[in-house]
């Protein structure tokens, strides 16, 4: 079925929330309002553009600080009432200068989500998506001192040296039989690979897709 903006149910004051998520990291990065002409030139362009509350006016995603969110994929939700945009974020998403404007907790009694280990959540894998998060946070704010800030100002070569050298390294440690040796050299591959997936915008949603077709066609 053909979309058309007249589905999308606006308020009384013309307007509709729109949920902005990174497409790489699945990390929410912030909540921002469109009317119908912020919409049709969010589809038009492929840049996000919403209605300013305050200044009563359209405004253009980092067009002005070049923190500009490429959209992936629109989506809305069965009311027809929220949006859900998925974007290539370029830099931090929030005004303060952090990747996502959600970086307070409130503490839930009774929750340990915030701060159990991830292998504690029953999740086995649950690290690797909160290692994605942080390295795209790395990637979006550019902390001073920060390693993984190192790694992306160097750029792509010194990034694949470094998948090159860990590569060399689980190669001798398993060369050698040592498995501790094996663990924590692993460890850095695996981290170094996904700051070169981050910096090439290749999301492990991607990779883990290519590992199900290739187990369906065994």
């Amino acid at each position: 079925m053909t979309f058309s903006i007249d589905q999308i149910k606006f308020d009384a004051h013309g307007l509709v929330p729109a949920i902005v998520q990174d497409a790489g990291s699945k990390e929410v990065l912030m909540l921002a309002y469109m009317n119908s002409e912020s919409l049709h030139r969010t589809i038009q362009t492929g840049d996000t553009w919403f209605w300013s509350r305050s200044r009563n006016e359209l405004w253009n995603k980092g067009a002005t600080s070049g923190h500009t969110q490429k959209v992936k994929a629109l989506r809305y939700d069965c009311d027809a009432d929220t949006l859900l945009v998925l974007v290539d974020q370029v830099g931090p998403a929030c005004h303060n200068g952090t990747y996502s404007c959600f970086t307070s907790n409130i503490a839930v009694e009774g929750s340990a989500q915030e701060t159990a280990p991830a292998a504690a959540t029953g999740d086995r894998f649950a690290i690797l998506g909160e290692l994605e998060a942080v390295i795209a946070s790395r990637d979006a704010e550019r902390p001073e001192g920060a390693y993984t800030t190192y790694l992306f100002e160097k750029g792509v070569d010194k990034i694949l040296k470094k998948v090159g050298e860990e590569t060399a390294e689980v190669i001798i440690a398993a060369k050698n039989k040592d498995n501790d040796e094996l663990r924590y050299e692993a460890s850095d591959l695996i981290f170094h690979l996904m700051v070169l997936l981050r910096n090439n915008k290749l999301p492990l949603d991607d990779i883990m897709k290519e590992l199900a077709n290739r187990h369906v066609k065994k």
